[in-house]
């Protein structure tokens, strides 16, 4: 079961992007004047447009710096952020609904970085029954479908080979919904972000859901 966190999970209200404008500005002295969306990107993708974008070469000593300071700025954020933002409606009951479940794995395919979903979700409490080793992380690529197949490698070498028709992968993009789509994984969309209930089934996802808080149809989902 492979999560996604923003628009999913929580909702932080665009706070990534006060993030990247104070990175820039302290790490490249840049006042940023724009970004690209965000939704259902990954990290790598969203820093190199956002560098190519101010005429900065996305040399990866550059784009380490920023991330460097993004992890930074969002453990200096975690004390403040259950103020700034909040859980989605249903998203810790549907954590802990699928923990006791045997053979049920909860991991992470996210566009954020390793170290921001740790702190993202611990700063809410929903980090206890996701296994954040396992994970596919924005730093990974910048094709979000990559982070899905790194996921079930790891998830595999660690307990044992997942068939595709056995990774679940749920989201509120449609770029979640391609990233499970390509793997042949099942795709569970979760109209919770910026995307209408027809777009992400339009966008080809098997089952899709106007938030995490009917848990019995989130459970009929994933163990069908």
């Amino acid at each position: 079961m492979l999560w996604d966190i923003d628009q999913t999970l929580i909702d932080l209200h665009g706070s990534g992007r006060d993030w990247y404008a104070q990175v820039l500005t302290e790490v490249l002295g840049i006042t940023m004047t724009g970004m690209p969306s965000f939704f259902g990107r990954t990290e790598l993708a969203i820093t190199s447009e956002v560098l190519a974008s101010y005429g900065i070469e996305p040399a990866d000593e550059v784009i380490r710096k920023v991330w460097a300071g993004l992890v930074a700025v969002a453990e200096a954020a975690v004390p403040t952020m259950a103020e700034v933002g909040l859980v989605l409606p249903g998203a810790e009951a549907a954590l802990g609904a699928l923990a006791p479940h045997e053979g049920i794995v909860q991991s992470l395919v996210t566009g954020n970085l390793r170290e921001i979903a740790w702190h993202k979700l611990a700063a809410f409490g929903l980090h206890h029954h996701i296994d954040f080793e396992i994970g596919g992380y924005g730093s990974l690529s910048a094709v979000r479908a990559d982070l899905v197949a790194y996921a079930v490698e790891l998830a595999g070498a660690r307990h044992s080979p997942y068939p595709a028709e056995s990774v679940i992968v749920i989201g509120d993009t449609p770029h979640d919904i391609d990233a499970a789509l390509a793997h042949g994984a099942t795709a569970v969309g979760v109209a919770t972000g910026r995307f209408t209930p027809e777009e992400l089934t339009g966008a080809g996802a098997h089952v899709v859901l106007p938030d995490l808080t009917d848990t019995d149809a989130l459970l009929a989902a994933v163990l069908r």
